[in-house]
């Protein structure tokens, strides 16, 4: 069903005055609709396990050093609620919530086309470029919650096995709880960021195609691809443009000085990668024929 199909039905309902292009497919009807999604809770019930098998983990295997003696994320994870849920981010960050980010965004209109409900959406009729701001806020809004969910119940699985108190930083000293929720809060606050380019490509290929697996394995795709090309040092500096180069710049951050260089180029390149996505996404809807 193609952009001007669509018209004569939209301008009908437009003269007649009970029709409201706002309140059409309105955000909590969107929110409902993929809370109840059998994915969605999967994904949820995923990220709040893992802090508790992490921590049956280090209950099994005990605490110990690195061959070379040195303290590493892991060697210290058991020194706190704040440790241990700084290393569960570390080891989510570069597969269980990219994952998670591109399922949310790479599902939610490629499943209506699979659906063949998408054209029905647009018969309503709902506007593109509502629908579609619709649903990316629903799916970016569920992406954060489950890069959130995953520290927050990590803290609370750390603060019942191991306590509370200060950061152990792994290069040494400590940091104050004050402080270390502080610098939590930026580690968080810049892991969304770093996502965006997954979502953004997930969203984006969501709308190209009708297989919600395709977007979601495309956008996962692109990070293994990333971080394969990362590990290659040839490139030099031509790795800073990969979007999965800064993912753990917020490593500088539990320094005794935060360095802000590191996620200040991430910010940027992830900004700029998904400014660009988004807009293709939008631009490729708006001329797409809908038959699904």
């Amino acid at each position: 069903m193609s952009e001007t199909a669509t018209t004569p039905a939209r301008a009908a309902a437009e003269r007649s005055t009970g029709y409201k292009v706002r309140r059409t497919l309105p955000l909590r009807v969107e929110f409902v609709r993929q809370f109840r999604r059998r994915r969605t809770l999967v994904a949820f019930g995923i990220l709040l396990v893992l802090p508790w098998v992490l921590v049956a983990a280090f209950q099994i295997g005990g605490d110990e050093m690195g061959p070379d003696g040195m303290p590493s994320l892991v060697d210290v994870a058991t020194a706190g609620a704040l440790n241990f849920a700084l290393f569960a981010l570390f080891v989510a960050t570069g597969f269980l919530l990219v994952v998670a980010v591109a399922l949310f965004c790479g599902d939610t209109v490629a499943s209506e086309a699979g659906w063949s409900s998408l054209r029905y959406l647009l018969a309503a009729p709902v506007p593109r470029a509502r629908l579609l701001r619709q649903k990316l806020i629903v799916s970016l809004s569920y992406a954060a919650a489950a890069v959130l969910v995953l520290p927050l119940m990590s803290l609370v699985a750390g603060a019942v096995v191991f306590g509370w108190g200060p950061v152990e930083l792994p290069t040494g000293g400590s940091v104050p709880v004050g402080t270390a929720l502080e610098r939590m809060a930026i580690i968080v606050g810049y892991s969304l960021i770093v996502q965006l380019v997954v979502a953004s490509l997930a969203f984006l290929l969501s709308v190209v195609t009708d297989s919600p697996l395709g977007a979601v394995g495309g956008a996962v795709g692109l990070v293994i691809v990333s971080n394969i090309l990362d590990a290659v040092t040839a490139l030099g500096g031509w790795r800073d443009f990969l979007p999965s180069h800064w993912m753990w710049a917020w490593m500088d951050a539990l320094q005794p000085q935060i360095q802000w260089s590191g996620m200040a180029k991430g910010t940027a390149v992830s900004v700029a990668y998904s400014v660009v996505l988004l807009a293709l996404a939008f631009r490729r809807f708006q001329r797409k024929d809908v038959v699904s």
